[in-house]
């Protein structure tokens, strides 16, 4: 696929880039180049190779997934500027 200067002017007016008239060639050559580098990854043989998402094999590490109640609400609303009964006070926002 070949891309001209006025594929080019159209693709910048749809994605309402402005690309001056002396700037629209060497932006078509270079995506021209970017096309071709494209066409010659889709040549590469990827069968049974497996998708990933990081060249580094890991695994994460994870926790039990237990049920708690906390039950340390007393802790929780220490820091708070008000509370009461183990409650935030915030301002009365609605009237």
């Amino acid at each position: 696929m070949s891309l001209d200067k006025a594929t080019v002017a159209h693709v910048a007016k749809l994605a309402r880039i402005r690309v001056e008239e002396s700037d629209l060639e060497p932006m078509a050559a270079e995506l021209n180049n970017i096309m071709t580098w494209i066409e010659q990854l889709n040549e590469v043989d990827t069968d049974g190779v497996q998708p990933m998402t990081s060249v580094v094999e890991s695994v994460l590490r994870q926790r039990s997934d237990d049920i708690t109640d906390g039950g340390y609400a007393d802790k929780v609303t220490q820091n708070a500027p008000a509370s009461e009964a183990s409650y935030f006070v915030v301002p009365k926002v609605v009237e």
